[in-house]
């Protein structure tokens, strides 16, 4: 797994999120699966198969959530350069081919969300954008074609 860029909020939610699976969501787990080897035999079992599944299912987010925590960069709020654009940051730009305009906000992986036009930092777009300053042309090279974005403006 690479290295993400993650600011404080974004780390705060994972660690909240892996101190329920490791309680809350293991003994509910562990309530199912009892309560499903109680019916019986467990080679035929739906019921405590998947409670298995499950169990499987939350060490995997479980693990996941470790290995995000422990090798995310976080990034530092309080020293951003506001005439460059980078995580949170929000800016007007235009696609020189089709001269179209939007706003954009470049945000961590984890608050990408591209219907609203917040930008992931690690996509193509969000690392082409990524410390550049209005009036910047950059190219983007994107799976199947690369276009041109100008920055019109840094908000």
């Amino acid at each position: 797994m690479k290295n993400h860029q993650l600011t404080e909020e974004n780390i705060k939610k994972l660690r909240e999120e892996l101190d329920y699976r490791m309680t809350v969501k293991r003994a509910e787990i562990a309530k199912e699966k009892l309560v499903a080897a109680a019916h019986g035999d467990r080679s035929e079992n739906a019921e405590y198969k998947e409670a298995c599944a499950n169990y499987r299912e939350n060490d995997n987010r479980i693990q996941y959530l470790l290995t995000m925590i422990s090798t995310a960069t976080v990034i530092d709020g309080d020293n951003i350069d506001k005439s460059v654009l980078g995580v949170n940051g929000k800016a007007k730009i235009k696609f020189v081919d089709t001269e179209d305009e939007d706003i954009i906000t470049l945000v961590t992986t984890l608050d990408a969300s591209p219907e609203d036009m917040c930008i992931s930092i690690e996509s193509d777009l969000g690392k082409a954008l990524s410390g550049k300053k209005a009036g910047d042309i950059v190219e983007v090279n994107a799976p199947g074609e690369n276009y041109s974005i100008e920055i019109l403006e840094i908000l």
